[in-house]
């Protein structure tokens, strides 16, 4: 088993140290290596997406990912900032379907925006499109308007664009994923306004007849970003387009206390994939070692689970996750200021900490079995 660690930038290094650190306490046969990306790539080799680093993930079962980015490169053209990287790996190796676990953990509830009735038992699955949609459409670009409101002036324009055969496998992927839950998939898009996602409905509908045992609803975007805070367990699968996508999982990461607790996987149609906290490289606290490696962590569990065939080990991970929350250990994300008095005691740990919290579960059950 091939893993290709990409930790990036900013605090990526951080939470991916502490990952590869439990992937080892599972005394498993991996072949782990290490290439630069984004930010730390442009600055080695003046891309954030090396040749080197595309062949390794190319050539790897599963690529580990930490994050990407950093204030300092926003001057730079859009075609050399870390961000592209992730688009790159995305594209290159064919990633389109992208999980995203929401799952609010029992000892967490406390640290949710929400009130604790709307989150407790929250279990909510989303699953994005990456290949299309505003993302990859073209034409875009800049140019001078010829029409509209302001002839004349400069004006910046993006191409929305999905393709029946994208559409279909992505309905596919949720259709069967909602076959393991329970059973109900919500499509949401803009049909009411958007070409693009008239036919992305009309799609969705069409392949939901080939599975008559999963319930299919459809919600328009706005609506479905005031119901995931209004009554957010009303969901189970929910499947949509790449922004919207993008947009939606952030908004989820919140009903779950932290956005430090949300991993995700980004496969392809042969099971590799790409697996990476769902948060960003925050190089506001990257070096302090307080960053929530948990998101990562729990990454990697689902990297074993999809694409390395290990789900025992993937079972080990998230097993020794909870534990470690019920001992009451806390980064400061998920700290609730103020419990530390509470039973079991309510404790603030650094990165190096949780990570080892987590290693330690795991080796403690492997001795006990």
């Amino acid at each position: 088993m091939k893993i290709a660690v990409l930790p990036g930038d900013g605090i990526g290094t951080e939470i991916v140290a502490e990952a590869v650190k439990v992937l080892k306490a599972l005394d498993l046969k991996f072949e782990m290596e290490t290439a630069l990306v984004g930010g730390a790539a442009y600055e080695a080799h003046g891309h954030p997406l090396p040749d080197s680093t595309l062949k390794l993930a190319r050539q790897a079962d599963a690529v580990l990912f930490g994050a990407v980015g950093d204030w300092k490169y926003d001057k730079l053209e859009r075609a050399l900032r870390p961000e592209q990287a992730v688009l790159g790996l995305r594209k290159n190796l064919g990633l389109f379907a992208n999980f995203r676990p929401a799952i609010c953990y029992e000892q967490l509830v406390g640290a949710s925006s929400l009130k604790p009735e709307l989150v407790a038992g929250l279990d909510i699955l989303i699953i994005r499109e990456l290949t299309g949609d505003i993302y990859f459409g073209q034409p875009r670009g800049r140019r001078t308007a010829v029409d509209g409101h302001f002839p004349g002036a400069e004006e910046a324009f993006d191409t929305m664009r999905y393709t029946r055969p994208e559409i279909e496998r992505i309905a596919h992927v949720a259709f069967q994923a909602a076959r393991k839950r329970s059973r109900r998939v919500t499509s949401v898009d803009k049909a009411n306004v958007l070409e693009t996602f008239q036919l992305w409905k009309d799609v969705v509908t069409e392949i939901g007849r080939q599975y008559p045992d999963v319930e299919l609803d459809h919600m328009y975007v706005d609506n479905a970003a005031m119901q995931l805070v209004r009554a957010p367990k009303k969901f189970d699968v929910v499947v949509t387009g790449n922004m919207f996508g993008d947009i939606l999982s952030d908004e989820a990461a919140m009903l779950t206390g932290s956005i430090g607790m949300l991993p995700s996987a980004s496969l392809n149609t042969s099971s590799q994939g790409l697996y990476e906290p769902s948060h960003g490289s925050a190089p506001d606290i990257a070096g302090q070692g307080i960053a929530n490696p948990l998101a990562t962590i729990l990454s990697a569990a689902m990297m074993l689970r999809f694409s390395l065939d290990q789900p025992q080990a993937a079972d080990r991970i998230e097993s020794a996750v909870k534990h470690v929350l019920a001992s009451g250990l806390r980064t400061a994300d998920i700290y609730p200021e103020g419990m530390s008095a509470q039973i079991p005691p309510v404790v603030k740990v650094g990165t190096r900490e949780m990570g080892d919290a987590v290693v330690a579960a795991i080796t403690k059950k492997t001795t006990k079995s």
